[in-house]
């Protein structure tokens, strides 16, 4: 299958210029630092909210808007600014949204009103979409040889992994020791730091002309549709999956976003080509990682309640209690999971990584009140592990099937889908927990017994969504057709780090 369409441009997007190999490890430096902070950024924040609402008198209901504005703007642009990354430039794209996050970044840590936080929050979004959508999208133009692209995306998917569980400890640790403000003060230095060398290594890349794909409809369709879409899923604590405004803005939601798509389908120039989604492994991969990460929501932020509420732990004691799982991923994925990779395949290690999820959802399915750390949740945190395997695999399937025009809108929408399965995995999973909570409560039980039942519901629904992922993953993710079949080989820019002893 041809990346051209009979409207496309025949000239391709040049290609960046090849670097050093000190110059690309510097790059890649500047990526992962990039998605470190974007990711510590969204769990360093929710230790921090009950000091930020005694600071700024939130109301109860307004604090969660702290973390909606930002969840909403950031799943809402990727797609858009993916594509835009592609059209303008990946480089700009990125350097720009790195401006933007650092800038709202300090206009947060200075915040006075509830109003001004939540405002900065979604400008930190929107920041954060811009540079993430495309992160992915140069780092496999950088990267092109299969051994090389299987470490960088190892290096890349640690700090997303790894970078959630840091911030836990972290955002503790500022709250506790300066103040709630630092929280977003501690970006300052490191997005200049990200901006100054940033300017300096990643190459120059000219994109394809506005003309080539701008299509303003498509894009108002997709970005309100996202943005409404996320919203609702946010706000089903608050109102309930039957409610009429559940319904009518899903409805809503789900209209845009099937407008955007036969807008796709007939415009001259669309805004996401359909082909890309042609690809068995970039359809396939994009499905896995929403089940996948609707399911680890259970384990990231279940698993710290369950700590804080139940056992007492406070809040830098729950960061250092999950920091296990944080170093077992990133030893699996900066040490193992490229050289597991060329020896037997990103399929066969991401089922091998998800079936040690489902082995660590399942033990906490049975979690107890009385939890010994050591033996009962210590194995969890390890077998946490298989997250390490997991993600470095998807992400190499996730981005195969792009060429180098599409590589930044195929990274914007693989960040797309992970977004939305972590909005999927807030609204299931905290809305299963706090029903089967209350109704235990409503019977009698104890606070403490009520609510461990009410998080093994939630941690079973993970293991439940995992095992789809799996079945997923085992279907779809199998070798590509060859192009004697009538399919495109893959660009050579986008090759993964696949072996012929890839299942």
């Amino acid at each position: 299958m041809s990346t051209a369409t009979p409207h496309t441009p025949a000239t391709p997007t040049a290609s960046p210029p090849r670097l050093t190999p000190r110059a690309r490890t510097t790059a890649l430096g500047v990526i992962a630092t990039s998605m470190l902070m974007i990711i510590l950024d969204g769990s360093i924040v929710t230790v921090a909210m009950p000091a930020v609402q005694d600071d700024l008198g939130f109301t109860p209901a307004g604090l969660s808007w702290a973390v909606n504005a930002y969840l909403i703007a950031f799943g809402g642009l990727l797609l858009l600014a993916g594509r835009l990354g592609d059209l303008i430039g990946r480089r700009p794209m990125f350097l720009s949204g790195i401006g933007l996050f650092t800038a709202a970044s300090l206009a947060a840590g200075a915040a006075g009103s509830p109003a001004v936080l939540v405002a900065a929050r979604f400008a930190q979004g929107v920041g954060s979409a811009m540079s993430a959508a495309v992160a992915l999208g140069i780092l496999v133009t950088l990267f092109t040889e299969p051994a090389e692209r299987a470490r960088a995306i190892g290096v890349f998917s640690f700090t997303g992994a790894a970078g959630a569980s840091i911030g836990q400890v972290l955002g503790g640790v500022l709250t506790d020791a300066l103040s709630w403000h630092w929280i977003f003060f501690i970006n300052l230095p490191i997005g200049l730091a990200v901006l100054l060398v940033g300017v300096r290594v990643l190459p120059a890349d000219r994109g394809r002309g506005l003309a080539a794909g701008a299509g303003v409809t498509g894009a108002l369709l997709v970005t309100a549709g996202l943005m409404l879409g996320i919203y609702t899923v946010v706000q089903v604590e608050t109102y309930g999956w039957a409610s009429a405004r559940t319904l009518g803005l899903g409805a809503l939601a789900l209209a845009l976003l099937a407008g955007f798509v036969l807008r796709q389908a007939t415009a001259r120039t669309p805004l996401m080509p359909l082909r890309i989604l042609r690809s068995r492994k970039v359809s396939g991969a994009n499905a896995v990682q929403m089940l996948m990460v609707a399911a680890l929501f259970s384990f990231q932020i279940i698993v710290a309640l369950h700590l804080q509420k139940v056992l007492g732990y406070g809040a830098a004691a729950t960061g250092l209690a999950m920091l296990p799982a944080a170093v077992v991923i990133g030893a699996v994925s900066l040490g193992l999971s490229a050289r597991l990779c060329a020896r037997f395949g990103e399929r066969t290690v991401l089922l091998t990584g998800i079936a040690l999820l489902i082995g660590a959802l399942s033990l906490l399915a049975r979690i107890l009140v009385r939890a010994d750390y050591v033996t009962d949740l210590l194995p969890v945190m390890l077998l946490a592990a298989g997250f390490g395997l997991a993600l470095p695999a998807l992400t190499s399937l996730g981005m195969s099937g792009a060429g180098e025009d599409d590589a930044g809108l195929a990274s914007g929408l693989f960040n797309t889908t992970q977004q939305i399965g972590m909005a999927l995995g807030v609204a299931v999973l905290t809305t299963l927990a706090a029903g089967r909570t209350e109704a235990l409560r409503a019977a009698g039980s104890p606070s403490a017994e009520a609510l461990t039942g009410g998080y093994r519901l939630a941690f079973t629904v993970g293991a439940a969504l995992l095992v789809a992922a799996f079945a997923v993953a085992f279907l779809t993710l199998r070798r590509e057709p060859t192009a004697a079949a009538g399919h495109r080989q893959p660009h050579p820019a986008a090759a993964t780090g696949r072996t012929g002893a890839e299942a």
